[in-house]
């Protein structure tokens, strides 16, 4: 079966052992692989089967856009099976440039991760951002939810939601990282993807699959949120989740082909 892991993160090989340590001790958690490049991010998933990967960076100050979407752009030139998302930051200026220049060179959308970035999601600010991706059909992938921090959780995704309907939004981490009443509260039921990465460690498999039942299968994407889990284990767990064969199907390729229009 083919298999679209929609969240996935790598880095240039000469800063990607210190990028994975920092992400690690920012959730205080042991990352699975130590490094975060291409080449291991291919050998985990295809233990699995892997067919392609949507893959991600994130820049915690403006000047890394650019770089880092040039990164992005390469690795998916130099791995066929790489569907690549560009970064953004919120102080960057002339964004509309850089979003014509990243999809033209191939990229389907933009990954943000408020927490590194320290921004609330539907702050004002914003709003031109996500009008330009509306206008161009781009979804966005939020990091959502973490009850240590007020950046991401699903209240401010589902306002950015109310703000701009026709904006493709996916919420990683069943809509809320360590939120997830907070999600069914807020977003089960709306117009938003959730993808299963960095969930089920945690969130009790009843719960999950309630949401699933309530929210709709063609809502949801797997994801792996490579280098923090191992592909074999988040397989493992994912096979937990209550999908018929058919919605299986949907959560592993149909959805993000959909969505992406591949």
């Amino acid at each position: 079966m083919k298999i679209i892991d929609f969240h996935a993160h790598i880095y240039p090989e000469k800063i990607a052992e210190k990028a994975v340590k920092n992400v690690g001790a920012f959730y205080d958690a042991p990352m699975s692989h130590p490094h975060g490049i291409s080449n291991e991010l291919i050998a985990s998933g295809s233990k699995i089967g892997v067919t392609n990967y949507v893959v991600h960076s994130v820049a915690t100050k403006p000047e890394q856009v650019v770089s880092i979407n040039n990164f992005i752009i390469q690795e998916c030139k130099n791995h066929p099976e790489f569907i690549g998302f560009a970064t953004y930051h919120q102080n960057f200026e002339d964004f509309e440039s850089e979003i014509d220049r990243v999809t033209k060179a191939g990229l389907k959308g933009v990954k943000m991760h408020a927490d590194f970035q320290k921004f609330q999601v539907d702050m004002r600010e914003m709003d031109n951002f996500y009008s330009c991706l509306e206008e161009r059909g781009l979804p966005i992938l939020f990091h959502a939810g973490d009850a240590r921090f007020d950046f991401s959780g699903p209240k401010r995704i589902a306002n950015v939601l109310d703000k701009h309907p026709k904006l493709k939004v996916i919420a990683a981490h069943f809509g809320g990282y360590t939120e997830w009443d907070k999600a069914i509260e807020w977003l089960v039921g709306r117009d938003v993807w959730f993808d299963t990465s960095s969930t089920t460690w945690k969130l009790p498999f009843d719960k999950a699959n309630e949401m699933i039942k309530k929210h709709g299968a063609k809502w949801f994407l797997f994801g792996s949120d490579f280098p923090m889990w191992d592909h074999e284990n988040e397989w493992a767990r994912f096979q937990k989740f209550d999908f018929t064969k058919e919605e299986l199907e949907m959560v592993l390729h149909k959805n993000a082909e959909k969505l992406l229009g591949l």
